[in-house]
């Protein structure tokens, strides 16, 4: 179930977490399955390897809280707040998530593909190294993100708005210039290239026939 499809149903939960303290909990090693938590505090929670899969996560907070090596499987995430929050060498692939706020969220490697960041608001994140294959980032804001290299191989990139945002060494063939904000983007001499044959343009060397 690693690879949800873009606007797949989530699996119905089995049990429920609400309204509890998690304030600065260590995760480690935990393991939670089809587990819906509701307005939980996860404020600066943290730990190494925790595993989340077909869990749902409704208006829970997850402000400045460290996750690494931690797998968040096939899980939506609904009204949730990242404010600071930072995921190293995590897993989300085919989570969903829906209007939540994230500032300055901090991404580090691992595995973001099939995520759905729909619309999602992105302007002061920075991914990195980051694989996001088949990602759904239509309309996303970006404004001044960086998003530097990112596997972006086959991801929906409709309508997103990358003014500012670096994207240097990313994947970014799925881009259509026209359907999208590209002022000021910063990308590198290859991408320049692409975006050049993207647009029609026909390039030549100087002095070339």
């Amino acid at each position: 179930m690693a690879d949800r499809q873009h606007g797949a149903s989530q699996p119905a939960t089995e049990t429920e977490v609400a309204k509890t303290d998690w304030y600065g909990k260590d995760l480690s090693a935990s393991e939670h399955t089809r587990v819906a938590f509701v307005d939980v505090d996860m404020i600066e929670s943290h730990g190494r390897g925790a595993l989340f899969t077909e869990c749902t996560f409704r208006d829970c907070r997850l402000n400045s809280s460290r996750h690494v090596d931690a797998a968040f499987l096939n899980c939506t995430f609904t009204s949730c707040v990242f404010f600071d929050a930072s995921f190293v060498d995590c897993k989300l692939v085919g989570s969903t998530f829906y209007s939540c706020r994230f500032g300055p969220l901090v991404c580090e490697r691992g595995d973001w593909s099939f995520v759905s960041l729909r619309g999602a608001d992105l302007r002061s994140a920075s991914f990195t190294g980051v694989r996001m294959r088949e990602a759904d980032l239509t309309g996303a804001r970006c404004t001044g993100a960086t998003l530097r290299e990112l596997d972006l191989s086959g991801a929906s990139l409709h309508g997103i708005d990358l003014e500012r945002a670096d994207v240097r060494g990313s994947d970014i063939s799925t881009l259509d210039p026209a359907a999208a904000k590209l002022q000021g983007m910063i990308v590198d001499p290859d991408q320049t290239m692409a975006l050049a044959l993207a647009l029609g343009l026909d390039v030549r060397a100087a002095g070339e026939a």
